[in-house]
């Protein structure tokens, strides 16, 4: 069975068929780059492009880059334009997408649930974390495989300041920081939440996984496993497509 999943980031909107049976992309994925600003009829074009440029006639699921309450109303936006708070986002794209079935859920979330089903996070009990590290820092908290929804943890104050701010992937790039350094912010950070929730595993996703060789190694004194997530950047697509099939609209 294949569903459409598209990954909705504060850089880059990506998508592809998933093939639900295997948990991985069908084709290809596409991505174009979400427009600045990231206004909900900017982004809404460009899902439309990447869910045409498959030729696309099916349910679509969606992740967005923020809290997502009743499937469908938008709660924050902070790597987004903020245009965004209180939008009804399945009836936007359902209506750019000239009336195909869609579902939205929170894109770590999304990213989590793929892992726990198909990837790093599969058969493991306990509390379980998926941190994201990308524009910003997403968050997917599971207790024995039942998912926490909409907890972003990256917003939590680290030294002062807002945890993404300090140790995204972004972060990292826009202050030229050396993988060593970053890591030490990376590590400050897991310290912080593995205080608050005690995890048996940190997966770490989002675009920075695919160099987990850079920097899982220098992270010291968490006591949890700490593991690469194994769909990397594609873990968003097939979870958006995983909340379609559960939830056919």
């Amino acid at each position: 069975m294949q569903i459409f999943g598209v990954d909705i980031g504060g850089s880059g909107i990506k998508g592809a068929p998933v093939d639900l049976d295997r948990g991985d992309l069908a084709q290809e994925r596409h991505k174009v780059l979400t427009p600045q600003p990231a206004t909900p009829e900017g982004v809404a074009d460009g899902v439309r492009q990447v869910v045409e440029n498959f030729g696309w006639s099916g349910p679509v699921g969606l992740t967005f880059p923020g809290v997502v309450t009743g499937g469908s109303t938008i709660r924050t936006a902070a790597n987004v334009d903020k245009s965004w708070i209180d939008t009804d986002a399945r009836a936007l794209f359902g209506e750019r997408l000239g009336g195909l079935p869609v579902t939205v859920v929170n894109d770590a979330d999304a990213a989590g649930v793929a892992e726990v089903s198909f990837g790093a996070g599969r058969d493991r009990s306990g509390t379980v974390i998926l941190l994201t590290f990308g524009t910003g820092i997403g968050s997917a908290l599971f207790v024995d495989g039942v998912l926490v929804p909409n907890t972003e943890l990256g917003h939590l104050e680290l030294n002062g300041h807002d945890a993404e701010k300090r140790a995204s992937s972004k972060a990292r790039e826009d202050h030229e920081l050396t993988w060593e350094h970053w890591a030490r912010r990376v590590q400050k950070y897991l310290a912080h939440v593995e205080m608050l929730f005690s995890p048996e595993l940190f997966i770490i996703g989002g675009g920075v996984s695919r160099k987990a060789d850079k920097f899982l190694h220098l992270i010291e004194g968490i006591r949890a496993e700490i593991v690469p997530a194994q769909l990397q950047n594609n873990a968003g697509i097939v979870g958006a497509a995983m909340h379609a099939a559960a939830k056919p609209e």
